[in-house]
């Protein structure tokens, strides 16, 4: 019985842990890096069709990104999420295979003009996603699932998102059984529309995350008057207040928020000042919070739904949807508030946005979420440069940049301390992952002097028998370095040949999965083969 800890190590993306126990393996999350990529990370120890199971804890793309990809490599097992997990995933894989297909489209176009004819493949494609889609395996939180004779597992609220949840995990092998607790990514305290976290009773391993394992949130009393205060001057100053925000989970609250400052009429002047949400994704988001039953909202929300109210809509609201649409908000120039993602500025219409009014010192860029290292949004927030290039143009960074306190979606350090002291039990260890380097050993030292129990920060590569109760590998983290830029016909040339070792691993699978077919049929196969391997060899 084996964890190995293979993304989000000593970093805040990517999200993946494998699992190993009675011979069948498995995975808790599967998510995409984002923003600068600090440590190597180690592969999938197992050929991804020999995966029995994935986890998910929610639908966040650095929890769940590569799920696709899983998939398009030969996973076929069951993908265990809550019901609305689902329903995000479903739209956000979507979205992120659209914005694949869009970039390598855009890479073959670019390398037929240079008359380069190999082709550019995306990292995964729509039919990716539907195989993706075909694994998974909603579940109801709080009920206890079992996948086999030797695993069972439970999903309790986390608080973060939609879905989002903590996973209880029974493992059994030889007769002895673990349970392990991962918390996936908690939520802060007193966020609107979400109920809050769940508590976890006992554990004997704790997997914990640490975004904000080294630091307190700045709050502020009223979060209501506190936007109502940046509206209120940007509006009276002509600008416009661009809010990048990821389209599933914080623009909903911002919009939650919103609704607030106009229903106790907080901004004073500009009427029903226009909101804009532009984001394809975030309007279907936003219709799927609202199409979900009311025990997944906190009670001032279930209050106002009982009312008829609907939390998220107000005068003065306008979706974008079409990219006319979007074109359309920096030509009007009425003041406005602009909700676009992404959230950390990475990619996606806010890069439109932030070009039309970064510039302009009347306007203000709120930020309302985490910002991962190497981000744009890091960059502005720690206003290092004074120009930032978006679209092959140097922009002047002259707009109010800001903050706005207690609105991070992930719980502080006293959070994840009041998480951990919910247990009754002392843990055999509390692995801590999903934090920058400084985070997560700065919370691993507390969470050890606090409880005293055995703590440790695993690299990517970490192995660690929950049997035995020892390190099989403990490597140390392996710092990614710069490579010298590789030319796009050599990078083709690389994806082709992973997409051949790709397709040589699942041959691979479907020979194994020959065993006890008719004589007949195994030969002829293998005829086939030999005839291929023949006609490359020449």
């Amino acid at each position: 019985m084996k964890i190995i800890f293979l993304g989000a190590t000593h970093e805040v993306t990517g999200s993946c842990t494998f699992l190993e126990v009675g011979g069948r393996y498995g995975l808790v999350d599967c998510g995409m890096e984002q923003g600068k990529d600090v440590f190597v990370n180690r592969e999938l120890p197992v050929d991804p069709a020999e995966l029995d199971f994935v986890l998910l804890t929610h639908a966040h793309i650095d929890h769940s990104g590569r799920l696709p990809l899983l998939c398009k490599k030969g996973f076929r097992g069951g993908i265990y999420l809550t019901e609305a997990t689902a329903n995000l995933c479903d739209i956000m894989l979507r979205d992120s295979a659209n914005i694949q297909m869009q970039e390598a489209e855009w890479q073959q176009r670019k390398a037929q003009r240079a008359g380069d004819e190999l082709p550019v493949e995306p990292l995964f494609d729509l039919e990716d996603v539907q195989r993706t889609v075909n694994c998974f395996r909603p579940c109801r939180e709080g009920e206890l699932i079992h996948i086999g004779e030797d695993i069972a597992l439970r999903f309790v609220s986390a608080g973060h998102l939609l879905g989002a949840a903590s996973i209880e995990l029974w493992l059994s092998e030889g007769g002895v059984t673990k349970k392990l607790a991962f918390s996936g990514d908690l939520g802060n305290k007193n966020m609107p529309i979400i109920r809050q976290m769940e508590h976890i009773a006992e554990a004997d391993y704790i997997v914990v995350e640490s975004t904000y394992g080294d630091r307190l949130h700045e709050t502020t009393s009223n979060s209501a008057q506190y936007l109502a205060g940046v509206i209120q001057r940007t509006l009276d100053r002509g600008g416009n207040v661009v809010i990048p925000s990821f389209a599933v989970g914080r623009t909903q609250e911002m919009l939650y928020l919103i609704r607030e400052v106009k229903n106790a009429h907080l901004v004073k002047g500009h009427g029903d000042f226009p909101v804009y949400v532009d984001s394809p994704l975030a309007v279907e988001a936003t219709s799927i919070f609202l199409q979900c039953g009311r025990d997944c909202f906190d009670e001032p929300t279930q209050r106002l739904l009982a009312e008829g109210i609907n939390p998220l809509m107000f005068p003065g609201l306008q979706i974008s949807v079409s990219s006319d649409e979007s074109k359309r908000i920096n030509d009007d120039k009425t003041p406005k508030v602009i909700l676009s993602s992404s959230g950390m500025c990475e990619g996606g219409r806010i890069r439109h946005h932030l070009k039309h009014n970064l510039w302009r010192k009347e306007c203000t860029i709120l930020f309302v979420g985490y910002q991962a290292v190497g981000t744009l949004g890091r960059i502005l927030l720690d206003g290092e440069k004074k120009t930032v290039k978006l679209f092959g143009e140097d922009i002047a960074v002259n707009a109010e940049i800001l903050f706005m306190p207690g609105k991070s979606g992930h719980a502080d350090r006293d959070g994840l301390l009041d998480w951990l002291a919910a247990f009754q039990n002392k843990p055999e260890m509390v692995f801590v992952n999903h934090g920058e380097d400084a985070a997560v050993e700065a919370f691993a030292g507390l969470v050890a002097d606090r409880f005293g129990c055995r703590t440790f920060a695993p690299y990517s590569g970490t192995v660690y028998d929950l049997l035995e109760g020892r390190f099989i590998e403990q490597p140390a983290g392996v710092p990614v370095t710069k490579k010298a830029a590789e030319t796009p016909q050599a990078q083709r040339k690389r994806m082709l040949f992973e997409k051949l070792l790709a397709a040589g691993e699942r041959l691979l699978s479907v020979i194994r999965g020959c065993e006890g077919m008719s004589n007949k049929d195994v030969g002829k196969f293998t005829d086939q083969i030999n005839h291929l391997c023949d006609k490359w060899e020449r």
